[in-house]
């Protein structure tokens, strides 16, 4: 892992630790999901202002998933540890179309 892999690591980690921080001091106003169910919230319907933490909330959110898709895609595994290519090399050096690489000798064995 690279220095990008590292910088990403870092903005990974302290964007979810400040993901957490921030939903636990946001209050509980009810107009999250509960207010759906009966909580009465002092907004109107169509207000959609939001404020400072619900913003932040966003910002953090996306720079987390920004961050935890690129470090997978750079901690991907290479072609070269794929089971259906290392099957079809090992085929290949075997030289027979019919290979079975999954059974073993004591397999074969048991049957007769």
């Amino acid at each position: 892992m690279g220095i990008l892999g590292i910088v990403l690591m870092v903005i990974f980690v302290l964007s979810a630790l400040l993901l957490v921080i921030v939903v636990l001091l946001q209050d509980e106003a009810g107009d999250g999901l509960g207010g759906i169910f009966g909580g009465g919230g002092g907004s109107q319907v169509g207000n959609r202002s939001g404020n400072i933490l619900t913003r932040i909330t966003s910002v953090l959110a996306a720079v987390f998933l920004l961050s935890s898709f690129g470090l997978a895609w750079l901690n991907r595994t290479p072609d070269s540890g794929d089971v259906e290519a290392a099957a079809r090399r090992l085929e290949a050096q075997s030289g027979e179309s019919g290979v079975q690489w999954w059974v073993t000798d004591e397999d074969d064995t048991e049957g007769q």
